[in-house]
């Protein structure tokens, strides 16, 4: 050693108190992200409670009935048929989609929403321009309002089910076709018509 190392380890060794090496042990973690350790059901709760208290939706349903409307929306299960299952009218399932800001496309397909969102004239002015009855402009102006309440949000409220509802079905859509996949490979060439 030259004297240049030599002078650099005696500093070392007195920076560290002695020890000879300054080297921990790594730990083996896997990704980096945090995991939500809720369960599924609790998030969708939290995600609720948060819209309700901020947006104070009215109407007859509980949470557990919007966190039903949710879940029906991501299974694509129409209203008229959340409607049934919840024993309520179709039309407070609509409600209960836009308030959780759960807008599908055919909410609003015979008319152009930005068209729309800001005309200042009336529910009959519209109608007949569009073609459509009055009571149908009335309920693409409510889907408009919710899409606005939604951008206004970032459309974060969306996007924490999609995280919830929607990569729970893909997960196990994805876990089915494995092993549906993992028999079908396990099974490749073998003779099915056997008579015992």
């Amino acid at each position: 050693m030259n004297d240049k190392t030599e002078e650099l380890r005696d500093i070392f060794t007195d920076v560290t108190d002695g020890e000879e090496t300054v080297t921990e042990a790594q730990e083996d973690t896997r990704g980096s992200l945090e995991k939500d350790e809720r369960t599924d059901q609790e998030r969708l709760e939290s995600v609720v409670s948060q819209m309700r208290e901020r947006y104070e939706f009215e109407g007859p349903l509980s949470t557990d009935d919007y966190i039903a409307v949710a879940r029906g929306f991501y299974d694509g299960l129409p209203d008229e048929e959340l409607a049934d299952e919840l024993g309520v009218d179709e039309e407070d399932v609509f409600e209960a989609r836009l308030s959780l800001h759960l807008i599908d496309d055919a909410d609003a397909d015979e008319v152009d929403l930005v068209a729309i969102r800001n005309r200042e004239e009336d529910d009959e002015t519209l109608a007949a321009e569009y073609d459509v009855t009055e009571e149908q402009i009335s309920r693409y102006r409510r889907v408009a309002a919710a899409q606005d309440e939604s951008r206004t949000a970032n459309d974060r409220y969306r996007d924490e089910f999609d995280s919830i509802l929607a990569d729970a079905a893909l997960s196990e859509r994805m876990t089915t076709d494995v092993r549906e996949d993992g028999l079908e490979d396990a099974t490749e060439g073998m003779e099915t018509d056997v008579d015992f």
